[in-house]
């Protein structure tokens, strides 16, 4: 700043007065910290290859401190179950929309094209969110509590169990000449598609799409 511009010499000291004092941080309103929180997680776990997540990182990053945390969550094991939460909810309600919307136009391919379907939702939901992504293939759980990989275990068990049901539909509509391939074997096999995306994903630091070629892999699959 130029000596043109500057204070007149005889003006009072006001630098330590209220007005000039910083604005107070606003207080969340209930519940909007524990989001913060959880978004906070994700995005640190999508930095590929990043070190375990310690409380005092997190609590860094938000720039409040590790007690902070725990008047919202009793245990980081808590916090990444928030996370499975919004994982487990997204999902399911996507496949239902799926379900509906495919049975709504009934048809010899409606199951096939509903299996289709929830994989490539998977796949794009993992893109779209990275961090969750390393939750869904466990490298974010790794040295964190067992419950936390039986659940997302769960989870893929649940999606199979639909993609299954969805297979046998179609099966049950499908022309009785010729051989009849098993749902179970179909589910399991898309399955472990999505699944073994997910992971590339990971391991190439988001950088290998996990949708790359998916129809077509998954058209092997299901016929």
């Amino acid at each position: 700043m130029s000596d043109s511009t500057a204070a007149p010499t005889d003006a009072p000291d006001t630098s330590a007065q209220p007005d000039d004092a910083a604005p107070a941080r606003k207080r969340p309103k209930p519940g909007e910290r524990r989001v913060q929180i959880l978004q906070m997680l994700a995005t640190m776990l999508e930095q590929p290859g990043g070190e375990r997540i310690t409380t005092a990182a997190l609590a860094a990053r938000l720039e409040v401190s590790e007690a902070a945390l725990y008047r919202h969550f009793a245990s980081k094991a808590q916090m990444f179950e928030g996370l499975i939460d919004f994982i487990e909810q997204t999902v399911f309600s996507l496949i239902n929309q799926i379900v509906e919307k495919e049975a709504a136009d009934a048809g010899p391919a409606t199951g096939t094209r509903q299996a289709s379907r929830i994989a490539g939702m998977l796949v794009q939901f993992a893109e779209k969110n990275p961090g969750m992504t390393r939750v869904m293939v466990g490298d974010a759980l790794v040295l964190e509590h067992e419950r936390l990989q039986q659940r997302m275990n769960a989870l893929f068990d649940k999606v199979e169990s639909t993609i299954k049901q969805c297979l046998r539909d179609a099966a049950l509509n499908a022309p009785a000449s010729g051989p009849r391939p098993d749902p179970q074997v179909q589910a399991a096999a898309v399955v472990a598609l999505v699944a073994g995306r997910l992971q590339r994903y990971t391991r190439s630091g988001f950088k290998r799409s996990p949708s790359e070629h998916l129809e077509p892999a998954l058209a092997l699959i299901l016929g």
